[in-house]
């Protein structure tokens, strides 16, 4: 039975602060997380939005080093720009932290040593891998070798990015150390472990028994890790950047990311309320979801959990933990280290004013069931085709219709007829279908929803073709434009939460706001309206307790009275907006995007494409020039002694017609001068062979090639990749003298 709780607290899986964020994060946690925040604040609930930058870990001081600066400038870096990229696409967090705080470095040392004093963690000493003269131990992604899967160079020690395999170090070929390319040795060491396995029967019946209705891929994954036995987990590492472990014999070792990363969820709580923040974390009547990606499934279900309940105190678990599948582009797996992706912060360069577009397609292509894909032609298609010609294009209609047949003043309504009555009866079906599918994480299918309201708004308007009706009939044409104006101001209401900025110029046109939701960043008790302020003259700004009911708040708002006050309780209700109501100037809702805007995307994707191979191509060629053929048959001494090799001079030099391999040569062996027919054309131009001092073997038995007699073979190397150089004497040598 569903349990009513009394607020939500949301957090999205932290963002490694080592590069940007692309479309693949985006699609997978932050955009579906913010809809869902923004859905249950039109709804008057009272939410708390987490996240913040996991700046710990190995990825951050193998950038450092590679930028050679420290992990705290790249980490500064990284994460503004984050934060900047969230913020300009809508996604307002009420905090965005970091793990490289105060508060979250005295937080997570405080939780490790509660469990370190209860004895809930055990000692474990192992081999790992020591680099001797960097002085270092290694973690996976310090050591570097050949694939033993695939034979690609360049494999981490956990991955092949190649062919994407798991991988050991102790499975790479020839590893070497990424900080010195030294060969790395084992050396022992001693961390601390969370030993998963007390914790395997708790969470079976948590997770297998009580949790069925979560996503497929999560219970799934759940499953296949408690029903393999869970194993102790280390919760330290020996590296310099990080929490230090704080007790004593722990110097070089840090807190390992995995264990002080979901801490940050409750860090970043404490920071922005420092004297609430526990009903947000202790109370059974504050429900817990956890937006992450799929990557993140183990350590938000499994791990996380098990250390919530090793601490004990009151601290709640997640009611729900929705992860999505991967987001491909353009048919290939989206690679950070292949640049094979496309940022938010760029896109927001390029596509200035389009951030509702990213977010709507994001929706429209969610891979919430499987991996899905983002291609460039669809992302146009749908703006083109869907934004503006169905939602944007009934809007403006509308708007526009009304400014000129009726001053921009909301027309009263007639007697309505059946078209009027069964377009309007479609949205509090459609409704129903939307909070059906947003409550249960479908955001695919609530957008798809909402789409639908805009299509009934489109094709009544398309139907009743009210810009005809003017000709003869004022009266029918009002009542005509307040349906539309009606179902407008459902589009401003449902749309909030998908395309948060097209909804606030739809406001802006109606003349209406939305008074909703509890801001926490306004100060703990102030309850305050969670959208822009200045929306419509009043500033709404609330005082009702959090939770409030709706009609009770925007009957407080010092607006009420003043202008049209919106919530989602009146999506699909009639006469959200009264007669003669003054309507704003219309604008475009969306614009289209033209081809090449679209052209240049895809060739920066083709150009990124055409490197990565031609350097794949080179690297392949420096390989196979690096085979070796094996050893031919032994010959004796007398054998080798009969052959004549001799240094010769080439006086002359022409293609053989009619081939694309042959050069005639004029050789002068200091002997005599002769002809030699030479298959080097492709390697070299009959100038470039002129004066050339080479080695021949001068006794080879005469052929005739192409009608030429050739009397001799010119020596030459080839290397594995096929290609063949001449052997030639180091220093000049008189022509005919022999070597042997």
């Amino acid at each position: 039975m569903e349990k009513n709780y009394k607020r939500t607290l949301v957090t999205c899986a932290l963002p490694y602060a080592n590069g940007p964020v692309h479309i693949g994060h985006l699609a997978g946690v932050y955009v579906p997380a913010d809809i869902y925040v923004r859905y249950l604040r039109m709804k008057g609930e009272d939410v708390l939005y987490v996240c913040g930058s996991d700046e710990h870990g190995v990825p951050i001081t193998i950038k450092a080093r590679q930028q050679g600066c420290t992990p705290q400038d790249i980490v500064d870096r990284y994460h503004k720009i984050i934060k900047d990229s969230f913020a300009g696409l809508g996604i307002n967090f009420d905090i965005y932290g970091r793990t490289s705080s105060k508060v979250h470095e005295q937080n997570s040392s405080e939780f490790f040593r509660k469990l370190y004093d209860e004895d809930k963690f055990i000692t474990r000493e192992s081999e790992q891998y020591y680099d001797p003269e960097a002085k270092t131990f290694l973690a996976d992604r310090y050591i570097v070798g050949t694939c033993p899967k695939c034979g690609a160079e360049g494999a981490y020690g956990d991955q092949c990015e190649k062919c994407g395999s798991t991988l050991s170090p102790e499975e790479l070929i020839n590893p070497k150390s990424k900080l010195s390319g030294a060969e790395p040795v084992k050396k022992k060491t001693t961390h601390w472990y969370l030993p998963l396995n007390n914790y395997e029967s708790w969470l079976s019946e948590w997770i297998l028994s009580g949790h069925k209705e979560w996503r497929s891929n999560v219970y799934g994954q759940c499953e296949s890790w408690i029903d393999g036995g869970l194993q102790p987990r280390a919760v330290s590492r020996d590296l310099d950047w990080g929490v230090p472990v704080p007790v004593e014999g722990a110097e070089g070792k840090v807190l390992y990311v995995w264990f002080d990363a979901p801490i940050g969820y409750i860090s970043n709580t404490q920071e922005l309320l420092p004297q609430s923040w526990g009903k947000w974390w202790k109370s059974e009547d504050t429900k817990l979801v956890h937006f992450i990606g799929k990557d993140n499934i183990v350590f938000h279900c499994i791990v996380f959990p098990s250390m919530l309940k090793a601490y004990g105190d009151g601290y709640i678990l997640p009611d729900n933990v929705p992860s999505n599948e991967f987001l491909n582009l353009e048919g290939d797996k989206i690679s950070t280290s292949r640049n094979w992706a496309v940022w938010a912060h760029e896109y927001l360069e390029q596509f200035p004013g389009k951030e509702d577009v990213l977010r709507y397609v994001l929706t429209a292509n969610a891979p919430e069931t499987k991996d899905n894909d983002f291609s460039w032609k669809d992302f146009q298609t749908r703006n083109n085709s869907e934004l503006v010609a169905i939602f944007g294009n009934f809007v403006n209609r509308a708007i526009v219709l009304t400014h000129k047949y009726f001053g921009g003043k909301v027309p009263a309504a007639g007697e309505l007829q059946d078209i009027d009555r069964e377009a309007l009866a479609e949205i509090p079906a459609l409704r129903a279908s939307i909070e059906k599918n947003l409550e249960g994480y479908h955001f695919r299918e609530a957008l798809k929803d909402a789409m639908g309201i805009a299509r009934v708004g489109n094709k009544y308007i398309s139907d009743t073709e009210p810009w005809k009706v003017a000709k003869t009939d004022m009266e029918r044409t009002a009542t005509i434009l307040n349906v539309c104006l009606q179902i407008c101001a459902d589009l401003a209401i449902v749309f909030e939460p998908f395309t948060p900025f097209a909804a606030e110029k739809l406001r802006k046109m109606l003349d209406v706001c939305i008074c909703a939701g509890v801001d926490h960043r306004k100060g703990e008790q102030e309850t305050v309206n969670t959208f822009k302020e200045g929306e419509c003259a009043a500033r709404h700004t609330v005082s009702a307790p959090s939770g409030a009911d709706i009609a009770a708040m925007s009957a407080s708002c010092p607006g009420a009275g003043k202008c049209v006050c919106l919530s989602w309780d009146k999506l699909g209700q009639e006469n959200l907006i009264p007669a003669e109501h003054q309507l704003g100037a219309a604008e475009l809702l969306f614009a289209k995007i033209e081809d090449d805007a679209i052209d240049a995307q895809l060739k920066r994707l083709a150009d990124i494409k055409a490197e990565r191979e031609a350097a794949a191509a080179a690297a392949a060629a420096e390989e196979a020039a690096k085979k070796i053929e094996p050893q031919k048959a032994e010959v004796t001494f007398e054998q080798f002694d009969a052959m004549d090799i001799r240094t010769a001079t080439v006086l002359a030099a022409e293609r053989v017609p009619k081939t694309d391999k042959l050069l005639k040569l004029s050789i002068d062996t200091g002997i005599d001068q002769r002809t030699i027919v030479s298959g080097i054309a492709e390697y070299y131009s009959p100038e470039e062979m002129v004066g050339k001092q080479i080695c021949i073997l001068a006794n080879l038995a005469p052929r005739t090639i192409r009608g030429i007699e050739s009397k001799g073979m010119i020596l030459m190397a080839r290397q594995g990749d096929g290609k063949m150089r001449f052997i030639t004497p180091q220093e000049a040598l008189v022509n005919g003298a022999q070597i042997g």
